[in-house]
C-alpha cells in the first residue's frame, strides 16, 4: 500500500508539474504576446486572468458534482480536456483566438487542483499531510525550475507555439497512464449525502465558520500572492534590462531553491505546527516582495538573487497554508470544498490580474510605471490571512 500511495502522490505531483507551467506560461512569454498581437497592459492582464475565469467556470460546477465521482475518473477526464485546449493554443492566430482557447483551457484545468487536494487529503491524515504537500508545493517549484525555462527556451529557439504542443501532448499522455494504473477511488462515496441540491451543498460549506475560514484564507492568500506574479516577467525585461532568455534564470534558480526548501518546511509544519512555520514564511517573503517591486536596472546576477528569495517565501507560505485548509472540511463534502477554494483561489488570480494591470502602466519612457505600489498592496492583503488562519481547526475524518 506504502508504494501504491507514494506512486499516486508523484503521479499528482506530475499532473501539479504540468497543468502549474501552463498556467504560468503566458506570463514569462508576456512581452512576445504583447508585441505579437499589440495588446496594452490591461489586454494583457486578461490574457493572464483568461485561464482563471474558465477555471471559476467549472469550478462553480464541480462544487455540485464532483464528490458523487470515482476521483479517478474525475482526475482522468479533466486532464485529458486540459491537454487538449493546451495543445489546440499552439494553433491560436489571433489575440481573441488564444484568449478563448486560454478560458477552455482553464474550464478543464482549473478542477485539477482541487481534485488533486482532495486525493491527497483521502490518501494522507493530518499529522503526515504536511509532508505530502511539500512534495506537491515543490512539483510547483520544479515546474519553474525546469518547465518553464525550457519553455521559454524553445519559445525563443524555435516558437511561441511549442510548450503549448509539449504540454498538451505530456498531459494526455499521463491521461492514459492514470485510466491503466490508478485504483478506484470510491472510498468517499459511503460518506457523501447523494442530495446534491444548491440548498445542501452550498449549506453544507457556508454554515461550517470552519470552512468558511479556510476558503477566505486560501482566497486572501492568493490574491495577495497573484498581485506581483503577472508582471514580473515583463518588468525584469523593461525596468530591469533582462532579455527574454535571461528571464529564465528566475524561474530556474527560484524554482530549484524551492524544490530544496518545500519539503523542508513541510516537516517543520508536521513538527512545529502549521501557524507558527506560515508566519515565518509569510514575514520572511515580504522583504523579496518589497524589494523585487523596486527593482531598478541591475545586474542579471543581482535580480535573479531577488527573484529567487521570492520564490522560496512565496512557495514556503503556501505548505503549512494548505495543510490545514485541506484539513478544514470533513470526509463527506472535502471535494465539493476543494472545488469551492479552487474557484475561489481561481477568481483571486483573475481578480489579482485585473487590479494590478489597472494600477500599472506603460509610460513614455517604454517603462513599467506604479510596480511598487502593487506590491504594498500584496503585503496589505497578505495579512489578512493571519486573520483567518489563526482560526482554523482540523475537521472530523483527517
Amino acid at each position: 500500500m506504502k508504494l501504491s500511495r507514494n506512486f499516486i502522490l508523484f503521479t499528482l505531483a506530475l499532473i501539479n508539474f504540468t497543468h502549474i507551467i501552463d498556467s504560468m506560461l503566458i506570463m514569462p512569454l508576456g512581452d512576445i504576446f504583447i508585441d505579437l498581437f499589440q495588446i496594452n497592459a490591461s489586454e494583457y492582464s486578461l490574457l493572464v486572468s483568461g485561464y482563471a475565469l474558465g477555471a471559476v467556470v467549472s469550478g462553480l460546477i464541480a462544487i455540485f458534482y464532483l464528490d458523487i465521482f470515482d476521483r479517478k475518473k474525475a482526475l482522468m477526464i479533466a486532464y485529458a480536456g486540459f491537454g487538449l485546449g493546451t495543445f489546440l493554443c499552439a494553433f491560436a492566430g489571433s489575440y481573441p483566438m488564444l484568449l478563448g482557447l486560454r478560458v477552455l483551457t482553464g474550464l478543464f484545468g482549473g478542477v485539477l487542483g482541487s481534485i488533486v487536494l482532495s486525493i491527497v487529503s483521502d490518501l494522507y491524515k493530518f499529522k503526515e499531510r504536511g509532508s505530502a504537500m511539500g512534495i506537491l508545493t515543490g512539483a510547483f517549484a520544479a515546474a519553474s525550475a525546469l518547465g518553464i525555462p525550457f519553455g521559454l527556451y524553445l519559445a525563443v529557439k524555435g516558437s511561441w507555439q511549442l510548450p503549448f504542443i509539449c504540454i498538451g501532448i505530456a498531459a494526455i499522455f499521463v491521461s492514459i497512464l492514470i485510466h491503466f494504473t490508478f485504483p478506484k477511488m470510491i472510498g468517499h462515496l459511503e460518506k457523501v449525502n447523494q442530495n446534491r441540491s444548491f440548498k445542501h451543498v452550498l449549506g453544507a460549506i457556508l454554515t461550517d465558520r470552519n470552512q468558511v475560514n479556510a476558503l477566505m484564507a486560501g482566497f486572501v492568500i492568493i490574491l495577495g500572492h497573484f498581485m506581483i506574479i503577472p508582471f514580473i516577467s515583463p518588468y525584469l525585461i523593461k525596468n530591469v534590462g533582462l532579455t527574454q532568455l535571461e528571464i529564465s534564470y528566475q524561474f530556474f534558480f527560484g524554482g530549484i531553491a524551492s524544490v530544496f526548501t518545500s519539503p523542508i518546511v513541510g516537516r517543520f509544519v508536521d513538527k512545529y505546527g502549521f501557524f507558527k512555520i506560515f508566519l515565518i514564511m509569510l514575514f520572511f517573503s515580504f522583504i523579496p516582495t518589497i524589494w523585487i517591486t523596486n527593482l531598478p536596472n541591475v545586474s542579471v546576477s543581482y535580480a535573479v538573487f531577488v527573484t529567487t528569495l521570492f520564490f522560496i517565501g512565496g512557495v514556503g507560505r503556501m505548505v503549512p497554508a494548505n495543510t490545514i485548509i485541506t484539513a478544514s472540511a470533513p470526509t463527506a463534502n472535502r471535494g465539493s470544498f476543494m472545488s469551492f477554494k479552487s474557484m475561489l483561489q481561481q477568481l483571486a488570480i483573475a481578480i489579482a490580474s485585473f487590479v494590478s494591470g489597472a494600477i500599472m502602466y506603460i509610460g513614455d519612457d517604454d517603462l513599467f510605471v506604479n510596480y511598487q505600489y502593487v506590491g504594498y498592496l500584496s503585503i496589505a492583503i497578505l495579512l489578512v490571512a493571519i486573520y483567518f488562519l489563526k482560526r482554523l481547526t482540523v475537521a472530523s475524518g483527517n
